[in-house]
């Protein structure tokens, strides 16, 4: 089905059946998944979850010569005072030397606007954006107040379309709408191709690396890929990857993080897509073949020693540079496993918990037993095809590997915590204080001057893994003096008591 027909991004729920409700082992998710049989459930008690709109502002306030306008209450835009530093240190990566940070504006409704519509106020706020900044791109994030008194986004966008001078870009975000967060990017996703990218040659692009405006014509026959990185990428995440593929001989389009709009402009004439993570960017991709047939290659995460390889050859083989792939991946892990020797006797056998996005969760996974650690738990927030690779090989491992699909729900992490006592818990900075209080040692998933992609991630992690597992004294302190909000026959209940059946 083609849903750019539809102004609307289908939730995920419909689109891929993901699952965000689930507590077994690795072994059954895999088989329910395989024969049809995982279903999304509910629970009878739920801690908390993640609205759409937090990743979304995450990306699109990165977004260079941009203006964000959180269409709803001013308080749906408070998530962005946290995201400040990081969309800084993006711009500041990017050949920014006098950052300014997020730019975002709000319609700030009230209860009136509840009653009497919220679109001119919005029509207000996009013409004085489009006077005061002058961006190249107007970005409308419908929040939940406008999703449900009918406020008409795209019909407010098409009516200014003309009397501003940016392009306008509607994008609707109403956390009410799904349960999976990662539907933001689809919805990100959906307007661009709708309304920035026809795929028209009618000016020149600037590639900013090198500041040289070259043709589209000329782009494809120098070879540009696109490659795209996600919220979670760190700055020396994108410079390792962009380093493999400058060895390929490859020019790099990044997007959609830190980019300009003319990235998605541009992204047409390229001759490959390359995706980092299928949970962000397989809907973007799919489209750009359909519609500009740009193929692409995904489907796992570049962290680990295999995966990296394994993604390298993907590309290779859509390009014809299998050979020189293949040099260079000897190269590499012939370096890292050199660089790893003194390393993989201090983790191995070392007991581990992970929880992030599912992508992030189950490919780190992967990269810890490479490196002779034993993996108790994961936590991935939500769960679909995209995770039975990673599943797959976690099951030829240990299938009783214990599984929890949740987004956030702390209660049941932290039951898991004290049953299974892991070495070290790797996870989201939202998750990590739980296994803190509980004195296990942490290591974020992922940080912002961190790197975890490719081979130089790889020997990265195993050396900060190392320096954590050292030292373990302070989670152990802490534990002693801090006081879980639990009471203490709950870590005797089954961690998933409150998953109840299929809807």
């Amino acid at each position: 089905m083609n849903y750019l027909e539809q102004k609307v991004a289908p939730r995920r729920e419909e689109r891929l059946g993901s699952c965000i409700e689930f507590g077994g082992t690795v072994g059954e998710i895999h088989k329910q998944f395989c024969s049809g049989c995982l279903k999304n459930k509910r629970r009878a008690f739920s801690q908390g979850t993640i609205c759409q709109l937090l990743p979304a502002t995450a990306i699109l306030t990165s977004l260079q010569d941009c203006v964000v306008i959180v269409h709803g209450a001013v308080g749906c835009g408070g998530a962005v005072h946290a995201l400040g530093a990081s969309v800084r240190l993006g711009q500041f990566n990017s050949g920014d030397k006098n950052p300014k940070g997020a730019l975002w504006l709000s319609t700030n409704l009230n209860e009136n606007d509840v009653v009497s519509g919220g679109e001119e106020k919005l029509k207000r706020t996009i013409v004085e954006a489009d006077k005061r900044y002058r961006p190249s791109a107007i970005i409308v994030l419908s929040t939940c107040v406008p999703g449900i008194i009918g406020d008409d986004i795209d019909g407010v966008a098409d009516a200014l379309k003309e009397q501003v001078s940016a392009t306008l870009l509607p994008i609707h975000c109403e956390g009410f709408k799904t349960k999976i967060m990662a539907t933001a990017y689809d919805a990100i996703f959906h307007s661009f191709l709708r309304n920035m990218m026809d795929g028209k040659d009618e000016t020149e692009f600037r590639v900013y690396d090198n500041e040289i405006a070259v043709t589209a014509e000329k782009l494809r026959r120098r070879r540009l890929v696109n490659l795209l990185n996600i919220s979670s990428m760190t700055g020396p995440d994108q410079k390792e990857l962009m380093r493999l593929l400058s060895k390929l001989g490859l020019e790099v389009n990044m997007l959609p993080c830190d980019a300009h709009p003319d990235a998605f402009r541009l992204a047409p004439f390229a001759a490959l897509s390359i995706g980092v993570c299928p949970t962000h960017d397989d809907y973007f991709m799919t489209y750009l073949e359909q519609k500009f047939g740009v193929p692409f290659v995904g489907g796992q995460m570049p962290i680990g020693i295999e995966n990296t390889s394994r993604w390298l050859r993907q590309i290779a083989v859509k390009l014809g540079l299998t050979d020189a792939a293949e040099r260079i991946i000897k190269s590499e892990t012939d370096e890292l496993n050199q660089a790893l020797k003194p390393l993989l006797s201090h983790l191995k056998g070392k007991r581990v918990m992970l929880s992030a996005g599912e992508m992030r969760t189950l490919a780190t996974a992967v990269l810890l037993q490479e490196l002779g650690m034993e993996i108790l738990a994961v936590r991935p927030y939500h769960y679909d095809e995209f995770g039975g690779t990673e599943i797959e090989k976690l099951e030829t491992i240990n299938p009783n590997i214990r599984i929890n699909v949740a987004t956030a729900q702390p209660f049941e992490a932290v039951n898991i915590l004290y049953r299974t006592k892991p070495d070290l818990y790797v996870g989201h900075n939202c998750d990590n204080i739980w296994a803190a209080k509980c004195g296990v040692s942490i290591l974020p998933i992922y940080g912002t001057n961190s790197i975890y992609c490719g081979y130089a991630g790889a020997y990265d992690v195993a050396r900060r893994l190392k320096r954590h597992l050292k030292n373990t004294s302070f989670n152990e302190h802490l534990a002693k003096h801090v006081r879980q909000p639990y009471k203490e026959i709950w870590y005797s209940e089954n961690p998933f008591k409150y998953i109840l059946g299929g809807e």
